[in-house]
């Protein structure tokens, strides 16, 4: 039986090479886990002779990367053999560079690097089920490894959210600075042009014709207006103003029993402009 060897107290390395080997590599979704002293290899083998036992972040073998002071890591090492064997995944490549800094303890640089939010990082996360499941590192993987399914799913998402804005963002002024448009499936074009900056998003799934308007969390931004105008405009459809005054949502996975705008996201944004 295929067998994947790390060590004791397997780190987010460790973890998520695990993880790439099961999920990824052709053969070895049902393989067995075994824990060595770190550096170690299973029996006291050669980390690479056996086809059938694969070694990772331990053992000095080909994945494993303590015999050099190469910037890479154990996972990027796996990810390097399913690049080849499938090709290219932009997710993969950017979940393997957050794991390498990590690996080598750059998250210190990372932007304020004290700050609570931190803490729930899947990093921090691990540390904890260390603490916790000591004496069970399957407990430890499992629990990792279905953190980094999410995590990878939203890395999709991510990619997949940047080429949408980039190939259909409809840029506009409003009176609190930048707005975005897109229609899209993706609900993380929202999420996303938040963060770049843009004072007010609008996406419009063009499916079920829903729509999502969406501000910063501005006490400046106050979208009341914007709401009681489309409501008015379009009494058929199902107009919810949220408490915070930010968001406008005719639709939602929430509520399947909103009906959607007719509207097209031209006269949207319009409105918007107009607000």
């Amino acid at each position: 039986m295929k067998t994947i060897v790390t060590h004791f107290g397997p780190d987010c390395d460790a973890i998520t090479s695990i993880w790439l080997a099961k999920t990824f590599l052709q053969g070895w979704e049902e393989a067995a886990l075994a824990f060595v002293p770190a550096g170690t290899t299973l029996g006291g083998a050669p980390p690479d002779d056996n086809p059938e036992i694969l070694h990772v972040d331990t053992g000095f073998g080909r994945f494993d990367h303590h015999q050099s002071d190469a910037d890479t890591c154990a996972a990027m090492l796996v990810y390097g053999e399913i690049k080849k064997q499938r090709g290219p995944d932009a997710a993969l490549e950017r979940i393997v560079g957050v794991i390498n800094d990590i690996d080598h303890f750059r998250e210190v640089f990372f932007p304020n690097p004290t700050a609570d939010f931190w803490n729930f990082g899947l990093e921090a996360q691990i540390d904890g089920w260390r603490l916790i499941y000591s004496d069970d590192p399957l407990k430890i993987v499992d629990l990792g490894m279905q953190a980094l399914d999410g995590i990878y799913k939203m890395f999709q998402n991510k990619v997949w959210a940047e080429k949408e804005l980039k190939e259909k963002g409809i840029e506009f002024d409003t009176k609190w600075g930048k707005g975005i448009a897109v229609e899209t499936t993706n609900d993380e074009v929202v999420h996303l042009s938040q963060k770049m900056g843009y004072a007010v998003v609008v996406r419009k799934d063009p499916k079920k014709g829903y729509l999502r308007i969406k501000a910063l969390p501005k006490e400046s931004i106050d979208l009341e207006p914007l709401y009681k105008t489309l409501s008015a405009a379009e009494p058929d459809a199902t107009w919810f103003l949220h408490a915070s005054r930010h968001m406008v949502l005719n639709g939602s996975a929430k509520n399947p029993d909103m009906r959607p705008s007719k509207r097209p996201i031209g006269e949207i944004i319009e409105e918007i402009k107009k607000a």
